[in-house]
């Protein structure tokens, strides 16, 4: 029996960088549509349904078609209103999280990842990541770095330049904010002690890591800009323009 996928696009109006960034115009569309219409075109979703805790955003969501499901207001992380969501699926065996923060999302990226996901049902998640371009800096913290085995089963992620180029220059792959659960794994996600590593670099899926389970990693060949701040809008729309998109 092949698994049923959900994929859920977790938007909160009341961010800190950029409030109502979800809503923010790309052309004539707002960034949560854009992000809605690419996932939409994954193969491998049987759903898709946009999870937030504000009415605007549910309006506009409804107004272009898509699916809502309204989640609590108080979770403290995405991976919570994730959970959330799944209680309201049962029927979902696979659970995607897709960044609303990403308007020209790559369905290929959703379909990659999910993909390694079903072929290797013993592990508990995976993720994306994409090889660092030449005018990428592995020093920033807020890039955020992985290393992988030659099965593509994560190692580490971190803030720091993982491997260090200690003899020779190395090769780093930036880690893409997308996962896809077992749905067993993500409903007692919260069962797992909080990792020490998981509070060192403030990166929760080090939690799943230090716990022993698996997170598989998807390489892309390429990540789109995703939106934290009104500069990036602006950057953004011009590669919409460029695309004819808009």
């Amino acid at each position: 029996m092949s698994k049923k996928v959900l994929g859920v696009i977790p938007a909160r109006f009341a961010s800190t960088r950029f409030p109502g960034k979800p809503l923010a115009l790309i052309g004539s569309k707002p960034m949560i549509e854009w992000t809605y219409l690419h996932s939409k075109k994954a193969k491998s979703l049987n759903e898709l349904v946009v999870a937030t805790d504000d009415e605007k955003i549910r309006d506009a969501v409804l107004s272009f078609g898509g699916k809502v499901a309204m989640t609590r207001v108080d979770h403290e992380t995405g991976t919570d209103r994730i959970i959330e969501v799944a209680h309201q699926f049962p029927e979902y065996d696979v659970i995607v999280n897709i960044q609303g923060d990403e308007p020209g999302i790559e369905p290929e990226l959703i379909d990659g990842v999910v993909d390694l996901k079903l072929k290797n049902t013993d592990w508990e998640m995976t993720t994306a990541a994409v090889r660092f371009a030449e005018t990428e800096d592995p020093n920033d913290p807020n890039r955020v770095k992985v290393v992988f085995d030659q099965l593509s089963r994560a190692n580490y992620f971190s803030r720091s330049p993982i491997p260090s180029s200690f003899k020779k220059k190395a090769d780093y792959f930036r880690h893409l904010g997308i996962y896809s659960y077992e749905r067993k794994f993500l409903l007692n996600y919260h069962s797992l002690p909080v990792s020490d590593w998981e509070m060192s670099e403030s990166l929760e899926q080090l939690r799943a890591l230090q716990n022993g389970n698996t997170i598989g990693v998807f390489l892309a060949n390429k990540a789109n800009l995703g939106v934290d701040s009104p500069r990036d809008l602006e950057i953004v729309t011009e590669e919409f323009k460029k695309k004819g998109w808009i």
